[in-house]
């Protein structure tokens, strides 16, 4: 499909009130060159190759050319930043174009809107190569979360820091929600509350939960399945070792993915209390407290619906939340540890929590551990992994248990390691690969960024001539703090 033959609709624009978004044109900015597209991306939306190489195309991301049935705008939320409620936020620098099948396209550094607040609408290139090749990483390994079609960068100077100026840079982003429980919260305490907290829920419904449309207790429902949808997006989070860094809840999704990639990170060496943002003095979300605040978030969400639905059914429900992620959680790290739970039951509970307390204590990188694991062709030589531990002898020892509860599994190790293989990626990208990628392309070299794209969503293949990410993180870059900004 050519890219002239794609055909946007607004929904949203129809289902809610004026005053909730604000109808805009991008601010376009210099000299605007493509630096990637997403071809996997392509073939779902269904749009040619050579489209994307087109000056057209640019422009589109540019918010120069605006498709058949595009109304662009910015949409206005609340939010719980650390804690603290927010009256008003918004999409400070990002504006929606419209959605193609399920994709809500959504360009992020496309200037000032009336939601900015003090910021300056752009996306430096830095974060944007972030998103755009994380959010793919994710995807690969089968974490609901955002996609990202393309990015271009621009002659644009963007001001970071007051002293040094960076280059600016839009990603098109796309998602089956932009709504966020922040946007409940807007609506919620706006005017005429009950009326439109309502039609955003009955927009959600539509767009996400089609199957509840007509059920009388669809709004209790819808409840419940984004419960259920939180408590396995964060059981994989926790599984991979992945740290979001500012869960606020504007930054949690309606539709239960990942959204917002700011100051995140996947583990290095194992830390449960590792922090990833270097503003979140308190650890608030640190690793080991994400559930925690998926589940607060989930229940200011009941506080807002409480409108419209049963509140008490809502928070009883929202009690199932932690059972529901440690049965998702526990069911996932089986998988990784090529365990079979109906064999062993509670002894891989107990093997999992001592194989956190090795982890810590080894000092090994978390996810590089993973795949060693899933390597070994017998079970009497351990070598590969403790090698790569700085302090092995807690390791060793739960190696030991390990190979004891295999006793009790009838398949070979060939047979489990196949299965193991299929959960655990010899690559998991980290941020001093993306920071490679970033200062590659601060001098205009953009081959490691298709480069990382392709290893992101192809993270179980060999990549021969990346050999050195499938090792652990240098040491000097590992459990590294990022900013907001990053």
């Amino acid at each position: 499909m050519k890219l002239d033959e794609l055909k946007l609709q607004t929904k949203y624009l129809d289902s809610v009130d004026s005053k909730f978004y604000q109808l805009l044109d991008a601010t376009a900015l210099d000299n605007a060159f493509l630096i990637s597209y997403n071809k996997k991306l392509c073939d779902e939306i269904g749009l040619d190759y050579n489209e994307c190489e087109t000056n057209e195309f640019i422009n589109f991301l540019n918010g120069k050319k605006v498709l058949e049935g595009s109304k662009p705008y910015s949409m206005v939320y609340a939010g719980h930043q650390f804690g603290h409620f927010v009256p008003q936020l918004g999409d400070g620098r990002a504006i929606n174009l419209g959605s193609i099948g399920k994709w809500h396209l959504q360009t992020k550094g496309s200037g000032l809107t009336n939601y900015s607040r003090q910021g300056d609408g752009r996306a430096v290139l830095r974060s944007s190569i972030r998103e755009y090749i994380i959010s793919e990483a994710m995807h690969a390994l089968n974490i609901p979360t955002t996609r990202a079609l393309a990015i271009i960068g621009s002659g644009h100077n963007v001001y970071r820091n007051p002293f040094q100026a960076e280059k600016g840079a839009v990603v098109l982003r796309a998602s089956d929600s932009w709504i966020r429980i922040g946007t409940f919260e807007y609506f919620a305490r706006s005017k005429d509350a009950k009326q439109n907290i309502t039609a955003l829920v009955d927009f959600v419904i539509l767009e996400n939960y089609k199957h509840l449309k007509d059920d009388e207790n669809k709004y209790e429902k819808f409840f419940y399945e984004l419960v259920d949808k939180t408590a396995l997006l964060l059981a994989k989070w926790q599984t991979y070792g992945f740290m979001h860094g500012v869960m606020n809840t504007d930054n949690m999704s309606a539709s239960g993915v990942t959204i917002d990639y700011g100051p995140f990170s996947f583990m290095d060496y194992f830390d449960k209390h590792c922090i990833c943002n270097d503003t979140d003095i308190e650890g608030r979300y640190s690793y080991n407290n994400q559930p925690y605040i998926a589940k607060w978030n989930l229940f200011v969400l009941a506080d807002c619906l409480s409108i419209i639905a049963d509140f008490e059914k809502l928070k009883n429900y929202l009690e199932t939340f932690f059972s529901q992620h440690e049965r998702e959680y526990l069911e996932l790290m089986n998988k990784r540890l090529g365990l079979d739970i109906t064999l062993s039951g509670d002894k891989n509970i107990d093997l999992i929590i001592r194989l956190l307390k090795a982890l810590e204590s080894s000092k090994i990188d978390y996810n590089l551990f993973f795949y060693k694991l899933s390597q070994l062709e017998n079970l009497d030589d351990f070598s590969s992994i403790l090698d790569n531990c700085i302090y092995p002898l807690i390791m060793k020892e739960w190696l030991q248990e390990y190979k004891q509860v295999l006793l009790l599994d009838p398949r070979t190790q060939n047979q489990r390691c196949e299965s193991m293989q299929k959960v655990n990626p010899k690559y998991i990208i980290k941020n001093y690969m993306l920071e490679e990628a970033i200062q590659k392309a601060q001098e205009d070299d953009f081959t490691l960024v298709n480069d990382l794209l392709n290893i992101a969503q192809n993270p179980f293949d060999e990549h021969k001539d990346f050999q050195r990410y499938a090792k652990a993180t240098p040491k000097e870059f590992a459990n590294l703090k990022l900013s907001c900004s990053s």
